[in-house]
């Protein structure tokens, strides 16, 4: 079994989900193959906070080209956008950032 941080890879810090902190969203780079209601319990028991509502989508990786003829992909990646309920304490990760 995937612990939680087998699942939460990474936070994604970007001007447009900092921006969203204040309505306590949070966007991280997930797993592949979790689900919505693993990504919520691996938030829950890494941050210590209620999440309300988790968003997932898979981003395509990028075509990349290394010359003329060997075109080459990034990976492909999962994103989970989460939602905080408004009676949970912030993320303190994220506080120092905005």
């Amino acid at each position: 079994m995937a612990t939680a941080y087998d699942i939460i890879k990474r936070p994604i810090i970007t001007e447009q989900s900092m921006s969203e902190t204040e309505n306590k969203k949070y966007t991280f780079e997930v797993a592949k193959d979790a689900n919505k209601i693993q990504i919520a319990k691996a938030i829950e028991e890494i941050f210590g906070v209620k999440v309300a509502k988790v968003n997932t989508l898979n981003m395509q990786g990028k075509e990349k080209r290394t010359g003329a003829y060997p075109k080459g992909r990034r990976p492909s990646w999962k994103k989970a956008m989460i939602t905080l309920t408004e009676d949970s304490k912030t993320i303190e990760f994220f506080e120092g950032m905005v």
